[in-house]
């Protein structure tokens, strides 16, 4: 046997593999980086809650929430696929909206694109109300100076720090508060949250979710929140590759806590844009609805 030659083999056979294993892991990564940014980024996914408590009024009950969140409009988030969100809202026939902040990824900027989408947002369809907070894209990049009437403009009524009721037509009612942005904007936990009644159901919108460490000494029962992205970025059976402040804790769906002598559930919305890279992977955007339900146990 000629032991140089099968030397030789040994040796194209090992550079056989390196070169099979590099191309394999180049077009893997290939494939991942185009799944990320041209697939999953753009897909929108519904998540579908139950939220069953006692203090929800019969007449709320199978009632629809929606909320939607931090959509970043700008060069990576188009108007087209804005008219496609609000088309598919509207397919849910939510009776209420909420928008847990961070509309335009630079309000200063895209001044043309921002005017035609608020003619978008206007057709959102809700009839028990549309509500919206700030987030820290809509404090940051001049939007402190117009995002409030932008938004009302566009039909939705916008919480700082203060509290509203939603009426069902015989005036039976449930409460929906809304915080300043806790980055960029002046929250006010205690005067604003420290006249909601125990018996009510009492539901926050707050862009930040880690918040809700602050929360839990008030009777609220729903905290809805975005800003984390989902991570954005996540690896699979690890979590996010980075988490944002004040979005350490608290990344993706629903987490229940222990609220002022009832559950406090905190739900925190991955969001629908992207911001610094237009990436998403293991963290689809979303829709979050929440049917209500009165548990008279």
């Amino acid at each position: 046997m000629n032991t140089n030659h099968v030397k030789e083999e040994q040796k194209k056979s090992i550079v056989n593999i390196s070169i099979i294993s590099f191309i394999s892991i180049v077009m893997i990564s290939i494939s991942l980086y185009f799944y990320a940014t041209e697939i999953e980024r753009k897909l929108v996914t519904v998540t579908w809650n139950e939220i069953e408590a006692s203090t929800i009024p019969k007449e709320f009950h199978n009632k629809k929430i929606l909320q939607f969140s931090d959509v970043h409009l700008g060069p990576e988030f188009t108007l087209k696929q804005l008219e496609n969100l609000v088309e598919k809202m509207n397919a849910l026939r939510p009776d209420v909206v909420v928008f847990t902040g961070d509309l335009i990824d630079k309000f200063g900027s895209y001044k043309a694109e921002r005017e035609e989408a608020k003619g978008i947002l206007q057709k959102i369809h809700a009839p028990l109300g549309k509500y919206a907070v700030f987030g820290n894209h809509d404090r940051g990049g001049g939007g402190s100076l117009f995002y409030k009437k932008y938004m009302e403009e566009a039909g939705f009524t916008v919480l700082v720090n203060e509290v509203q009721k939603i009426k069902a037509e015989n005036g039976k009612y449930i409460t929906i508060s809304g915080l300043d942005d806790f980055l960029l904007g002046k929250p006010q936990i205690d005067s604003t949250l420290k006249h909601v009644r125990q018996e009510d159901f009492n539901m926050l919108l707050v862009h930040e979710p880690d918040v809700v460490d602050k929360v839990t000494r008030y009777p609220v029962d729903l905290q809805l929140s975005g800003h984390s992205h989902g991570g954005q970025v996540q690896i699979p059976f690890i979590g996010p590759l980075i988490t944002t402040k004040l979005a350490e804790s608290h990344v993706e769906g629903m987490y229940e806590l222990e609220g002022k002598n009832k559950p406090l559930y905190l739900y925190v919305n991955r969001g629908i844009g992207t911001t610094r890279m237009p990436v998403r992977f293991w963290s689809v955007p979303e829709l979050s609805v929440f049917v209500l339900k009165q548990n008279s146990n």
